[in-house]
C-alpha cells in the first residue's frame, strides 16, 4: 500500500484510511477476547470458514475460478484491526508450512500444514505502536519485520521457536531488534548474499528514504554497512544476484527499486560503492509501486498503485524487457478485467500471482510473455462487495509453498489459504 507520503490523497479519495528470551513465549491468558487475564489479548485463532470448493464460480461467499478455499481466519482471530503483508516459512526439518501474517499491531504465526486443523501459534506484538503498514521477509529460519510505526526498527524472530509451542496461542518476543532505522515501509532480502534491505525509511535520513544495507549473516546481530539514496525514496524493491541475459552483469547484485515516479536500477555488489545503472519511466505514472522478475530475469513485471485512480485504467500491469539492463524498454501492458487497483505481485514459474485489492487474488498466465500475451487463468476474490478502485481487499499473496497452498492476506478479512482446484 502507498506510504505516508501519499496518505492525504488516499484519505481524500477513499477515507482510508530489542529483547530476547529463552522460552517459546508468554502464554496468552486472555483467550476469550476480554480485557482480563495476565497478558495481552492476541485472539483465539478460531477458523472463520473451513474448506469450500470452488463450484459454479463461488467458494462459500467468495467469487472464484480455479481455486478452492481451504480455510479463513478473520482479523478477530488475531485480535487485530487490519491485515497487511504476508510471507511463508517451510521448516526444513519437519516439512511443516507456516503463514506469517502481517497485522496492524503485530505479526501472527499459523501452522497451516494440516489445513483441516490449522493452528494459530501466537503473535509477535509490534515493537512500538500499531500501524497499517508492516512488511516481513524470511532468511533461512528467521523472519525480519519492519513497519511504518514510529521508531519500530527491524524485528528479528527465530522461526524454529514455532516448533515448540505447547499451549497456543502465546505472546512472542523478538530475538533481536535492529534500531539503525526507525520506520520503514518495506524490507527486501537477498538470501544468496545474506543481506536485508529496508526501504521507505525517513526521507530525511542518510539515504533519503532509499535503501539501507544490513548484513544478516548472523541473523541475531544485524549489521548496517551503508545504503543508497541517490534516486530518492524507494517504496519497494527486488534485489537479485543476477543471472539473466545481460552478461555484462552476470553474478552482480542488482537492486531494482520502485521509486514513486521511476524504476531505479543499481549495481550494489560493492556496498561501499553502489553504482547507478539507470532509471526508467513509463507513460501515465501514478505511483511506481512494486515489481518482480520472471524466473529467467528477462522481464520485470511492475504494478503502479495509483494509475487506476488517476487515469481510470482497468487493473494495469506493465512488463519491461530487461535483456539489456543499460537500456530496458517497456515490452507490453496487461489490463485486467476489473477497475481494481493492483498491489503486490510475485512470479512462480509461468504464473504471476497478483494481489489486486478489491478484485482479490488474480493468477495470470505468463507462458507467452515473450510475445506480449498475458491472460488471466484463475482468481479468488476475498472482497466480494465490489471490484472498484479502492484500498480494500487483498494486500499481498504468498505462492511459494511446495504443497501449492497459497496465502492471501486481506486488509479487511484476514488470512485466507487457498489451493488450486482438482
Amino acid at each position: 500500500m502507498a506510504s505516508k507520503a501519499i496518505l492525504p490523497l488516499l484519505a481524500i479519495l477513499f477515507f482510508m484510511g530489542c529483547s530476547s528470551d529463552n522460552g517459546t513465549g508468554i502464554p496468552n491468558n486472555d483467550q476469550n477476547g476480554g480485557n482480563g487475564g495476565d497478558g495481552p489479548n492476541v485472539g483465539t485463532g478460531v477458523v472463520t470458514r473451513g474448506f469450500s470448493a470452488c463450484e459454479g464460480g463461488m467458494a462459500d461467499v467468495y467469487p472464484c475460478e480455479g481455486y478452492d478455499l481451504l480455510f479463513q481466519m478473520d482479523l478477530g482471530a488475531f485480535a487485530a484491526a487490519k491485515g497487511n503483508d504476508i510471507w511463508g516459512w517451510t521448516d526444513t526439518s519437519t516439512g511443516n508450512e507456516y503463514a506469517l501474517v502481517g497485522l496492524d499491531n503485530g505479526t501472527a504465526f499459523v501452522d497451516i500444514t494440516d489445513s483441516e486443523n490449522p493452528m494459530y501459534l501466537g503473535k509477535l506484538l509490534t515493537a512500538t505502536v500499531a500501524s497499517s503498514w508492516r512488511d516481513l521477509k524470511v532468511y533461512g529460519d528467521f523472519v525480519f519485520i519492519v513497519s511504518e510505526a514510529s521508531n519500530h526498527g527491524m524485528q528479528v524472530f527465530d522461526l524454529k521457536r514455532l516448533r515448540d509451542v505447547t499451549e497456543p496461542p502465546v505472546v512472542f518476543t523478538a530475538d533481536a531488534r535492529y534500531t539503525g532505522i526507525g520506520n520503514a515501509h518495506n524490507v527486501v532480502i537477498n538470501e544468496t548474499m545474506r543481506f536485508a534491505y529496508p526501504v521507505g525509511t525517513a526521507r530525511n535520513d542518510a539515504f533519503n528514504g532509499g535503501v539501507h544495507f544490513i548484513d544478516i549473516q548472523n541473523p541475531l546481530n544485524p549489521n548496517g554497512v551503508g545504503g543508497y539514496g541517490a534516486n530518492g525514496y524507494t517504496h519497494d524493491a527486488q534485489v537479485v544476484t543476477y543471472n539473466g541475459p545481460d552478461m555484462d552483469y552476470a553474478g552482480r547484485e542488482i537492486f531494482i527499486g520502485a521509486n514513486e515516479s521511476q524504476i531505479a536500477l543499481v549495481d550494489i555488489t560493492d556496498k561501499s560503492n553502489p553504482v547507478e545503472i539507470g532509471t526508467l519511466t513509463y507513460p501515465n505514472i501514478g505511483y511506481t509501486h512494486q515489481g518482480w522478475f520472471t524466473e529467467d530475469q528477462r522481464y520485470f513485471i511492475l504494478g503502479d498503485e495509483l494509475d487506476e485512480v488517476d487515469f481510470g485504467f482497468d487493473s494495469r500491469t506493465l512488463v519491461f524487457d530487461f535483456s539489456d539492463l543499460d537500456n530496458p524498454v517497456l515490452h507490453t501492458t496487461y489490463l485486467g478485467p476489473t477497475g481494481a487497483i493492483d498491489h503486490n505481485g510475485y512470479v512462480l514459474g509461468d504464473e504471476f500471482f497478483l494481489a489486486n485489492y478489491t478484485a482479490g487474488m488474480r493468477v495470470l498466465d505468463i507462458t507467452s510473455i515473450a510475445s506480449g500475451t498475458i491472460t488471466e487463468k484463475a482468481f479468488f476474490d476475498t472482497y466480494p462487495s465490489n471490484n472498484t478502485a479502492g484500498f480494500n481487499g487483498v494486500w499481498s499473496v504468498y505462492p511459494f509453498f511446495e504443497s501449492g497452498k497459497i496465502l492471501i492476506n486481506d486488509i479487511n478479512s484476514g488470512l485466507f489459504v487457498v489451493q488450486k482446484s482438482n
